[in-house]
């Protein structure tokens, strides 16, 4: 077995079926084995996936374990060369991982690599290449350093912000939404730290590799992630999860370093999670008040581009739940001068809008590649699935079968 394929499920039905949709497209070829662990989802995933990837090895837990756990489970059953741990909600180009194959196969010294992650406006993740947060590397990042100056090479350390975009380059940490693993390198170094429920795992696994002498590498070729579809940015439980995370990371790798280094840091995570806490309070207290965003922000305006088919169905899917929009029939010989003018021609409105491809028809791939050469914050992507019959973006699913 070449590769193993873990993916830890929570919640995101429709996002998971996205996901495993293209990543069996750009497994074509390569022998793999595909392993989706349950977290004790309540909207029906396990029955409605099974069916439509009979395929894939389903494990269905009866608690949720969290994202290390999860994983691990999973793990202790692979028998792939490499291992590559992916994220629900994420949507991976054609070519993704026969890239990804033939890095680790030329590059016998990398433990780990991770890829070029875009939102869903087409821009590049700061995620995708990130420093180990060591204390003082954390400090820039919370006083805003590494925000005010994004390309130095000292203050922007945690994204690593001197690095190129469009070459492979060696970075410190690797992402848990897409982790491509050579699974010797991890029986070497250990599995996912339990102690980690859902956020950090990725930090603390990045640095044993490291200590062991392995390189973890960013590639230049592209996915779409969500960046935490499943979780609620603005909830108390997110707050708590992610700062704890951050706290027992630097317990375990530097609980010993003087206290003049280690109070400040701990204050500082201290004061960003209040700030957070904070925030989270406010947004909830405006719900209840009833303050909404106005509705040019809250709802988009749709351009449905495909085939005569998902024309059809998306015009009753829009009558269906009053969505306003327009509709283009096109192939894909011209994916990239439409895309380019539609973007265009949609820069700078107040409203945001979404342009939902056709699945069946567009690659994953030249999709993602159309979006990144042309991002812009109010222009969103968003995919329709005929089998489905459903309209995925960012914040919603719309239809479904």
């Amino acid at each position: 077995m070449k590769l193993s394929v873990v993916i830890v499920n929570y919640n995101v039905k429709y996002y998971l079926a996205q996901c495993l949709h293209s990543l069996y497209k750009a497994l074509e070829g390569i022998e793999a084995e595909v392993f989706v662990v349950d977290n004790h989802s309540r909207d029906g995933s396990v029955p409605y996936l099974r069916s439509r990837f009979p395929g894939v090895h389903f494990i269905a837990s009866s608690h949720n374990l969290g994202f290390s756990r999860g994983n691990n489970i999973a793990l202790r059953q692979c028998t792939g060369e490499y291992v590559l741990l992916l994220n629900p909600d994420t949507v991976v180009g054609e070519e993704v991982i026969r890239s990804s194959v033939a890095f680790m196969d030329g590059h016998p010294s990398a433990g780990a690599h991770g890829v070029q992650m875009l939102d869903d406006r087409g821009r590049r993740a700061l995620e995708s290449r990130r420093g180990l947060p060591s204390p003082l590397v954390a400090f820039y990042k919370m006083m805003g350093l590494c925000r005010r100056f994004p390309h130095h090479e000292v203050f922007a350390h945690y994204y690593m912000g001197g690095l190129s975009w469009d070459v492979p380059g060696r970075i410190e940490v690797v992402s848990g939404a897409y982790c491509f693993l050579r699974r010797s390198a991890l029986e070497q170094v250990g599995l996912l730290d339990e102690d980690f429920f859902m956020y950090g795992e990725d930090i603390d696994l990045s640095y044993r590799l490291l200590k062991a002498g392995y390189e973890n590498w960013y590639l230049p070729v592209q996915i779409l992630h969500y960046k935490g579809e499943s979780t609620q940015k603005s909830s108390f439980r997110y707050v708590h999860v992610f700062y704890d995370a951050m706290l027992v990371f630097f317990r375990k790798h530097y609980g010993g370093m003087n206290v003049l280094w280690r109070l400040p840091v701990r204050a500082a995570i201290y004061v960003t999670a209040f700030g957070s806490l904070a925030k989270a309070t406010l947004d909830v207290v405006r719900r209840k008040m009833g303050f909404r965003n106005s509705a040019a922000a809250a709802y988009p305006y749709y351009i449905f581009v495909g085939g005569e088919q998902m024309v059809r169905c998306c015009r009753q899917l829009a009558a269906d739940n009053a969505l306003s929009g327009e509709y283009r029939q096109a192939g894909r010989e011209v994916l990239t001068t439409l895309h380019a003018g539609l973007a265009e021609a949609q820069q700078g409105q107040d409203r945001p809008v979404c342009i939902v491809y056709d699945a069946g028809l567009f690659s994953c791939q030249d999709v993602l590649q159309a979006f990144s050469r042309h991002p812009s914050d109010n222009v969103h992507i968003g995919f329709y699935h005929v089998r489905e019959n459903c309209i995925i973006t960012m914040n919603e699913v719309i239809g479904g079968t």
